[in-house]
């Protein structure tokens, strides 16, 4: 079952304590598609600049990626330049160019309007509705949005959020949509603004799914080397659709193993920069991953 994916495709410029990239294929449509393909077919609506290299759209189209919604327009990509230190939970913008992403306007071919599984990437909420309202009630609603809409356009957003099934934000986004400084009363808070579930990203520490009167757990899988945290999110994000996608599961247990699938396409993600270690992965390396998560979050029937 395909996904329908709205968000950015961009160049990134990160500086990690472990090196450093320079205009790197990145954006969270990217990331997002890259790591949904290993699960489903994905089609995805972006904008690019004239600037845009045929070569990083044949990798997106070798990764069950439908690039028929994306779109070139007359100028520059969308860049981002972003710094992190030990601390790999947090980025620090340096630099963002908007470029031709600023006039973004998405359109939905005719044919792609009757889309089951639809994900709204980090753009502004009222892009989010008009894609919303584009599409003929799809099974499941998924979305992220960011600190600065939260902030600058909260009542767009909280007109979206009653008609999304399931809302993908980090912990500190959680806190400041919920105004609460507590991360369960934060949670319940969000929930009662119309989201069904409400799935928090925690980095390193993995992620906290809250859902009507149940709380799920997952820790992130462990991992010796941590190149570059960019775009984590988004391929959690991915892994995470594109699982639930698969299988047509979207009970509570069905979203609890997506969970787990999509922290394990992060921990592939952030082994390297960019989308290095993703055009290396294969879904033998996927699986594995996964029996080795089972065995390490295994708590009965040990001697």
């Amino acid at each position: 079952m395909s996904i329908l994916v709205v968000g950015s495709v961009a160049f990134d410029s990160v500086e990690t304590p472990f090196g450093k990239v320079e205009e790197v294929l990145g954006g969270s449509g990217t990331y997002f598609s890259t790591s949904a393909g290993f699960f489903t077919e994905v089609r995805l609506v972006a904008v690019v600049g004239e600037d845009f290299p045929q070569r990083h759209l044949d990798f997106l189209g070798s990764r069950n990626v439908d690039l028929g919604g994306l779109m070139r327009a007359p100028g520059k990509t969308f860049r981002w330049k972003g710094r992190y230190g030990y601390d790999l939970n947090e980025a620090h913008t340096l630099e963002t160019q908007l470029n031709v992403f600023e006039q973004f306007q998405p359109v939905i071919p005719a044919a792609w309007r009757k889309a089951e599984y639809l994900f709204l990437a980090n753009i502004h909420p009222e892009l989010q509705m008009e894609v919303l309202r584009s599409v003929d009630t799809p099974r499941v609603v998924a979305c992220d949005t960011m600190n600065f809409w939260i902030e600058k356009e909260r009542p767009a957003l909280l007109e979206l959020l009653p008609k999304v099934d399931i809302l993908i934000i980090n912990e500190g986004e959680t806190r400041q949509l919920g105004q609460e400084p507590n991360i369960i009363k934060a949670a319940r808070a969000v929930l009662a603004l119309g989201p069904k579930t409400l799935i928090v990203k925690r980095g390193e520490y993995g992620v906290l799914m809250f859902h009507q009167h149940s709380v799920f757990t997952a820790p992130a899988y462990p991992l010796e080397e941590v190149f570059d945290p960019t775009g984590a999110g988004d391929t959690f994000a991915g892994g995470f659709m594109g699982y639930l996608a698969s299988t047509h599961n979207v009970t509570e247990g069905g979203i609890r193993q997506a969970i787990i699938f999509g922290n394990i396409m992060a921990s592939f993600a952030v082994e390297d920069f960019s989308l290095e270690r993703m055009k290396r992965l294969d879904y033998g390396e996927i699986e594995g991953r996964f029996r080795k998560y089972r065995l390490l979050t295994e708590f009965q029937g040990l001697d």
